[in-house]
């Protein structure tokens, strides 16, 4: 018979809001035993009997697999449910991952690292001075409890230490000479990965009081500040709506290409994009084999009214023959400095938008001081056509954007028109913001999954 501190039974499950994470409900007389090693594997408590396992890296599954080894060599009954058990035994891999020449043991390791870091911090062992970005990512200095000084580099599961140094004083110094005048204090912004592993963190009750109280207040916001909103039902609305159009699955399996008839109009969908990457890409081209006219991308969270303005573009009558120079019969008009221009921005400046020119281009922001906007680099007019010529965002800046929309110079004036006329005056409810799927693939296909096949060989917008 067990002991009375054993006796406990764990049942391991989906966080119901989270993406990855796993919940750890605890029956029985006396859970201690089991309260002690789900903890030493990475769960929190939230409840009374339950604990979470929320991570920066979306490792849920594998710990939480670990961690269940070491219940059952306890003596303790564990229960995985079959959708965690699918997680579990799925393999998967990051996509476009910067250490590519590590194998998945070195990838878990340095993501590893990287979440001890990010729990040092949390906990308030190590306490963040100062913080940075250098131009690629954030950087940090920090000192530990024990007097151990750091520099940090990266975000989330990439985030490493760079230096060591034996004085605060010496690791502040070093890191104010390295970095200048982009030098912030404290800490940097909590990421969307760290967001959403706080708010698994958060009893599930309080989670779904907040939720209801949210939707029982919706607030109007502009459209800019807006959530992403549904952009698979936006994509399958899209083809029911173009019967002219057909749809395919990339060999990985991650991505939808909607592809017109012509096989000169294109739309790529990458369904589990992280929040800030890429997940829409457009382009037309003069033939099916011809040169690609224009192109735009949009990254995940990029809000589904502003999306749509491309599928509506790409779907139009004419759109094969967009992005010519318009000289010839029949040619729409493509964006450029004068006049379409100044009619693109008279959506903004009618409705308050701040101007501001530089020697490179324009820059139009909203008039209540939000992070977003509108901004045109006169540079791309005169040099490759797959550099962006136009640039719609919102966030903490450009650079760092909640969302970024991004246009070749040779985008419909149209196209462009529109887009404006929707920053301006385009507004919707708010909704409460996911915690955003991990960028992962599956390195095959599900079993049994069919794939309907395009009439030529894909290619990449």
């Amino acid at each position: 018979m067990a002991q009375p501190d054993t006796a406990a039974h764990v049942r391991l499950d989906r966080h119901p809001q989270h993406t990855s994470a796993v919940t750890a409900t605890l029956t029985g007389s006396s859970p201690t035993t089991a309260r002690a090693l789900l903890s030493v594997h990475g769960f929190r408590a939230t409840g009374e009997r339950t604990l979470v396992l929320a991570r920066i890296d979306h490792e849920e599954p594998h710990y939480a697999q670990q961690a269940a080894h070491a219940l059952r060599a306890a003596g303790l009954t564990v229960e995985i449910t079959t959708t965690l058990q699918e997680d579990i035994d799925t393999e998967w891999d990051w996509t476009g991952h910067p250490l590519h020449w590590l194998d998945r043991d070195e990838i878990r390791e340095v993501s590893d690292q990287a979440q001890q870091i990010h729990d040092d911090i949390v906990s308030g062992r190590l306490i963040i001075h100062l913080h940075a970005h250098d131009g690629w990512t954030t950087v940090a200095v920090g000192t530990y409890r024990d007097g151990h000084s750091v520099h940090l580099h990266g975000e989330d599961h990439l985030r490493q230490i760079a230096l060591d140094f034996t004085s605060p004083a010496e690791a502040i110094s070093d890191f104010e000479r390295l970095h200048g005048a982009a030098v912030r204090p404290g800490p940097a912004p909590a990421t969307d990965t760290e967001h959403a592993a706080a708010q698994a963190l958060t009893p599930v009750r309080e989670a779904q009081s907040e939720t209801e109280a949210h939707e029982a207040a919706p607030r109007t916001v502009p459209v800019y500040a807006a959530d992403a909103g549904d952009h698979e039902a936006l994509l399958a609305d899209f083809l029911d709506n173009h019967h002219d159009w057909e749809k395919y699955r990339t060999w990985s399996d991650e991505t939808t290409v909607a592809s017109h008839e012509s096989l000169t109009r294109r739309a790529e969908f990458t369904h589990e994009a992280a929040p800030r990457d890429t997940a829409w890409a457009f382009a037309v081209y003069d033939s099916p084999v011809g040169e690609r006219l224009w192109h735009a991308t949009a990254s995940a969270r990029t809000p589904a009214p502003l999306v749509r303005i491309l599928l509506d573009t790409l779907a139009s009558p004419d759109a094969h023959r967009l992005g010519h120079e318009g000289t010839g019969p029949g040619h729409v008009r493509v964006a450029s400095p004068e006049p379409d221009l100044a009619q693109a921005a008279s959506a903004l400046l009618k409705a308050g938008w701040q101007q501001t020119s530089y020697t490179w281009g324009i820059q139009w922001t909203p008039p209540n001081g939000d992070g977003a906007g509108l901004r045109f680099d006169a540079r791309t007019t005169r040099s490759a056509e797959n550099l962006p010529g136009w640039t719609a965002w919102a966030g903490t800046s450009i650079d760092r954007p909640t969302w970024r929309f991004r246009l070749s110079p040779r985008i419909p004036a149209t196209a462009l028109q529109e887009l404006a006329h929707e920053l301006a005056h385009g507004h919707i409810t708010r909704r409460l913001p996911s915690t955003g799927a991990p960028r992962r693939t599956h390195h095959t296909a599900p079993p049994g999954h069919a794939r309907k096949k395009a009439k030529s060989r894909p290619r990449s917008p």
